[in-house]
């Protein structure tokens, strides 16, 4: 007999974006179908860390940065890059301290950064602008299991959106882009209308217990942090994932056939 062996986990952020105008929503994407995970589910913007996110130079192009652990910048980094590649969107400050409402130039080298032939670190020095780290709350961390195909250890962070930013999908890694209410979206995959891989959906189900984007920045400050690793169970009834009772979800089992990538 040979053991299988276990995927490595590779770190990654996740950004949930919220707003309360016209309704205490949160910003979606659809994942493109021939992209290799979740493809067509609905999920947060996010992704892999970069190398360029643990560019030391970052120091003069963020606010925050002494605030944030040093392990902790380069994922934040990655958050707001990836909202920035798969939704249009720039969580940044101008140096009186105004949002960044976005410009041609942003939209124009959007693609160029999201296939690595402009640096996202190039594109924040030639607006002028600071990445604003400290907006972004620390809403959950969840480790893939260990039988998946592909890890990760996601960090999710909740920011409360301007609004002056509208959110574009990129078209290649997502076709649709959406602010969406959290209890609508998990509605919708209740009734079979959206594809929502099981972490998006707990922490759908967790924010959805907010009541605006301030409560929900608010409830992630006060909550402590429980890594999710969800284990699988035998059970009479087949094979479950389960996660710690005190990460915040409360008691979870999920099947482990519904499972996908």
């Amino acid at each position: 007999m040979t053991d299988t062996a276990v995927a490595a986990i590779r770190p990654a952020a996740t950004i949930l974006l919220v707003r309360d105008a016209p309704a205490f929503e949160v910003l979606m994407v659809k994942r493109h179908h021939q992209i290799d995970f979740a493809s067509g589910a609905l999920v947060f913007p996010g992704g892999k860390t970069a190398a360029g996110d643990h560019d030391p130079a970052w120091e003069e192009h963020v606010t925050g940065w002494d605030a944030v652990a040093a392990d902790e910048r380069p994922l934040r980094i990655a958050a707001i890059r990836e909202a920035y590649e798969e939704a249009g969107v720039i969580i940044a400050n101008h140096a009186d301290g105004a949002p960044f409402a976005g410009d041609d130039r942003a939209g124009a080298l959007r693609e160029a950064v999201a296939k690595e032939r402009h640096s996202f670190l190039a594109l924040v020095r030639e607006l002028g602008v600071k990445l604003d780290l400290g907006a972004l709350e620390t809403f959950a961390r969840w480790i893939t299991p260990d039988m998946m195909p592909k890890r990760f250890d996601t960090w999710f962070y909740v920011v409360r959106a301007t609004g002056e930013q509208l959110a574009v999908c990129d078209g290649w890694e997502t076709v649709d882009a959406e602010w969406i209410a959290p209890a609508e979206a998990l509605r919708l995959e209740a009734a079979g209308e959206r594809t929502i891989i099981f972490p998006t959906r707990m922490n759908l189900k967790l924010l959805a217990e907010a009541s605006s984007a301030a409560d929900a920045t608010a409830r992630a400050a006060a909550r402590t942090l429980v890594t999710v690793l969800p284990k699988v169970e035998k059970r009479p009834e087949g094979a479950v994932l389960v996660i710690p009772e005190d990460a915040g979800y409360g008691p979870v089992t999920e099947p482990l056939s519904s499972i996908r990538a």
